[in-house]
Parts: structure tokens; C-alpha cells; sequence
């Protein structure tokens, strides 16, 4: 088995998969065919050449990761080996966390954000909350 040099770029629909942001390529295509991944700043295709040192911000429903691109990876591997392709910024992290802990304190918020009626067990907790 020989060792291949790791390669200096990658195709941004592909690395989004292999860093496990989106589960099947095609969802990271439409994405990016979107508008919603933004390499250094800007608009860009699938196709896009990501490279060491981009920064990327990716949003997905109501969640925005802002990245900074470590090392290439095309092959979908372990969540663990996934993380180490990226780092998050601090500002997302943070961002990150305080919309979860909102979501967290208000079922309500998110039964509104998904577009539907309260399950009648979601109804009961939002009921639950509010002292009735």
C-alpha cells in the first residue's frame, strides 16, 4: 500500500461531505448551489477549489458555522477524523451555543421555526411551561 501525498485542494461540495456538514453530497451541492456556503466572503459553485487556510461560512436551517479550513479530506471517515479538517471560530461557537440554550429554554420557538401545529406532547410541555 503506498502513502499518496495529501492533496492541496478539494472540491468544496466534497469536502463539505467528508467534514460531515451535510450527509450525502448532493445535499452539500444544493447548499452551495444556494447561497448558503460562503468561501473567504463570497457566493461560489460546488465545484469551488477549497484549500488550506479558507474560511468558510456554512449555514444550515437556523445554524451558522464559521471555519477556518485546517486540512483536505475527500473520503467521508469518522466523525473524529472529520473534526480535525476544521477549526470553528470562537464568535460561532459561542453563537452556536446561546441559540441552543434558547431553543433549550423555549419548545415553543422551536415547533414555530419548524413550520407545523405543537404535537400534543410538545402541546403539553408548552403548557407545562407556561403554568397551566
Amino acid at each position: 500500500m503506498t502513502n499518496a501525498p495529501a492533496p492541496e485542494k478539494a472540491r468544496l461540495d466534497k469536502w463539505l461531505w467528508a467534514a460531515r456538514f451535510f450527509k450525502t453530497r448532493s445535499l452539500a451541492t444544493t447548499a452551495v448551489a444556494g447561497g448558503l456556503v460562503h468561501v473567504n466572503g463570497e457566493r461560489t459553485k460546488p465545484s469551488h477549489a477549497v484549500k488550506v487556510g479558507d474560511e468558510l461560512v456554512i449555514t444550515k436551517q437556523q445554524t451558522t458555522w464559521t471555519i477556518a479550513v485546517v486540512a483536505i479530506g475527500e473520503k467521508r471517515q469518522s466523525a473524529t477524523i472529520a473534526q480535525t479538517l476544521y477549526d470553528e471560530t470562537e464568535a460561532s461557537k459561542a453563537a452556536r451555543e446561546a441559540l441552543a440554550a434558547q431553543k433549550r429554554a423555549d419548545p415553543w420557538s422551536q415547533v414555530l421555526s419548524a413550520g407545523r401545529r405543537p404535537s400534543k406532547r410538545e402541546r403539553r410541555e408548552i403548557d407545562k411551561l407556561r403554568g397551566r
